[in-house]
């Protein structure tokens, strides 16, 4: 997959799938899967257009929601994907005062947009003022081809970022991964914590994530940690440690059958399931008790990878 500079062109004709793809739930990859069987079909490159921003970072900051997932991520699925070609724009003032028809004159003058796949809501442009109607009425004088992808549902239910963003906000981890249809990841550098954990048998590797993507609900979770390639089975604390150490958020996580020294390497951070809410224990010794129950919990359960 070619990463495309904001100032990059195509010579050659593309087909484009436009979204905001926070998550990469599977909405979004039956929009790519579209892209891809038409570029295959016809023999040319498919191609994603997003931001890598929220727009509403620059248009109301106030109002920015939480990010699913980190760019990072999200650059290596689009490529597990099959994606060609990826345009991760930075979204700012300029194009926020452009009008939907600029915006979709773009697509065609600079990245040779034959084809263009959208979802069923979506809208672009000055305000938001462009939707499907508009991109129906562009089509012969831009000479493209626009296809609308009905939503996805699990039963009666749209998925969507929104609806994803909440389930994971509530730590309903488990339900937001079948709207995934992956694993909630969460991403960052390992560093040092207070090293509590290691005095009492249960070390742990703490994560120092982007403060703009989200969190879930605090309290205790299966995850899996993704380390050099490999794969280890965690528990993983979100949360105050009430027990042990007062007012800080953090994300620390026990992981089983792994010392290594690991301070400063870039991991990933599978969420699973939530196991229990976090609790303040009357001493250490109650703690460690819970704690070896939530590895032999984990333990049991069966590796997602």
């Amino acid at each position: 997959m070619k990463l495309l500079k904001d100032d990059g062109r195509i010579q050659e004709d593309t087909v484009i799938v436009l979204g905001s793809f926070d998550g990469i739930h599977i909405g979004h990859r039956k929009l790519i899967e579209t892209a891809i069987e038409i570029g295959q079909m016809l023999g040319i490159q498919s191609m994603v257009y997003t931001f890598g921003n929220h727009p509403l970072s620059v248009i109301n900051s106030h109002r920015t929601p939480k990010l699913i997932m980190s760019n990072k991520v999200k650059i290596e699925y689009f490529e597990k994907l099959g994606v060609d070609l990826l345009a991760l724009t930075q979204f700012n003032s300029e194009f926020m005062e452009w009008s939907p028809e600029e915006f979709i004159r773009l697509l065609t003058e600079k990245y040779g947009a034959k084809h263009i796949i959208v979802g069923y809501n979506y809208r672009f442009g000055y305000k938001n003022l462009g939707d499907v109607e508009l991109l129906k009425s562009m089509q012969k004088n831009l000479g493209f081809e626009l296809h609308v992808v009905n939503p996805v549902k699990i039963g009666d239910t749209p998925v969507s970022s929104t609806l994803i963003r909440g389930l994971i906000i509530e730590g309903q981890i488990a339900t937001a991964n079948k709207f995934l249809g992956h694993s909630f990841v969460m991403d960052g550098i390992v560093i040092r914590g207070k090293q509590i954990g290691r005095t009492i048998g249960f070390p742990t590797i703490n994560i120092d994530y982007n403060i703009k993507n989200l969190v879930p609900r605090g309290g205790v979770y299966y995850t899996v940690a993704e380390i050099e390639g490999q794969y280890f089975k965690g528990i993983t604390n979100v949360g105050y440690n009430p027990t042990v150490n007062g007012n800080k958020l953090s994300i620390e996580t026990h992981l089983l059958d792994f010392d290594k020294d690991v301070y400063d390497n870039y991991f990933k951070l599978h969420f699973i399931d939530r196991i229990r809410d976090e609790k303040k224990f009357k001493n250490i010794e109650l703690l460690k008790r819970q704690i070896q129950k939530d590895k032999e919990f984990v333990e049991q359960q069966i590796m997602w990878f």
